[in-house]
Formats: C-alpha cells, structure tokens, sequence
C-alpha cells in the first residue's frame, strides 16, 4: 500500500478493498467495516467517501461537493480528508 506519498488533486482514489462501507441503523450512521473492526464515519466523511466508488479524481469529487454545497469552494477541505484516509489505509490511489 502506497500511504507515504501526497495525495494530488488528479489521483483517483478508491475504498481499501479490505474495507466495506455501510450504513448501520442501530448506530445511525455509515461506518467502515474491516477485519479487525468498525469505524464509525460522520456524515461529512461518508459523503466524501462513497464518492470515492465511481472512478473520478478528487478534483472532480470536490468540484461535485462544491457544487452540492451551494458553490463552497471545498477542494482543500476533500484534499486534506482523502489524506487522512489514505494513511490511515481506508482509500488507495487507484492504479
């Protein structure tokens, strides 16, 4: 797994195949399912995450939250989030 590089706008990043992403209704929340537990994710986490399925860079997924959010610029904010992700192995570059 690639974690020690930066992300960039253009990488296309995908969930961690070893992660399932849910929704759990006893919890009210999505969470990411793995092997050696649960996280539970909020709702920002989850709108960005399940964005992460379809093959689009993160550029073109923050110009989407933008445009949801009534044209907040959110670019830096997504950025900064999938880099979480990504060191924490919840999301990999796609290759």
């Amino acid at each position: 797994m690639e974690t020690d590089r930066r992300l960039r706008p253009e990488d296309v990043v995908e969930l961690n195949p070893n992660f399932h992403l849910r929704w759990e209704e006893p919890q009210q929340a999505h969470v990411l399912l793995y092997p050696e537990g649960i996280v539970k994710l909020n709702e920002t986490a989850a709108t960005i995450i399940e964005r992460c399925t379809d093959g689009r860079s993160i550029a073109a997924i923050a110009a989407e939250l933008s445009y949801v959010f009534a044209g907040a610029n959110l670019g830096k904010d997504v950025l900064k989030f999938l880099e979480v992700a990504h060191a924490k192995g919840w999301v990999r570059v796609k290759s």
